[in-house]
């Protein structure tokens, strides 16, 4: 048991060390609030009102709302996946920037309850709504840097 937790413990120490944000600071924030209508394309809708209100380190607190059309690149995979129906928005997560974009992953479920899961692309079209909560910290900026380790540009979190 202590060997596990010694395990767990390097574990973590090592991870601390390794992804260390340039800023561990907290920030101020404001929260935003807003819904969208039936045929808006959530993604590109998100980076509009991010274009708006001058956003330059936004998260997802949430959204809730369905799809007629889902658009979602699965984990480990070259291309998106399109997904015509009618599904709920279970969950939606991201960081963003108005100008520099941002990384969003989307969970929906079916009428039976099935749900998926993945990379939010353009394309994603509401059914009914979806009303979404923001938060902004008003003392960062995030940016999408290159990673040499990724190979992706990743978050890079700078103080403004």
């Amino acid at each position: 048991m202590r060997t596990l937790l010694w395990m767990g413990l390097m574990s973590l120490l090592s991870l601390t060390a390794f992804y260390r944000p340039r800023e561990r600071a907290g920030s101020a924030s404001r929260v935003y609030a807003f819904r969208l209508p039936p045929g808006a394309d959530l993604k590109s809708s998100l980076l509009a009102f991010a274009r708006q209100h001058g956003l330059r380190a936004a998260s997802v607190v949430t959204c809730v709302g369905s799809l007629q059309r889902a658009h979602l690149r699965f984990a480990d995979q070259e291309e998106g996946v399109v997904l015509e129906g009618k599904y709920e928005i279970v969950s939606l997560v991201g960081t963003f920037h108005a100008e520099a974009g941002g990384h969003f992953h989307l969970s929906i479920s079916d009428g039976q309850g099935r749900t998926v899961g993945g990379h939010l692309l353009d394309g994603n079209l509401i059914y009914t709504t979806a009303e979404i909560t923001l938060l902004e910290a008003t003392d960062l900026e995030f940016r999408r840097e290159p990673d040499s380790l990724t190979g992706y540009r990743e978050l890079a979190i700078y103080r403004r």
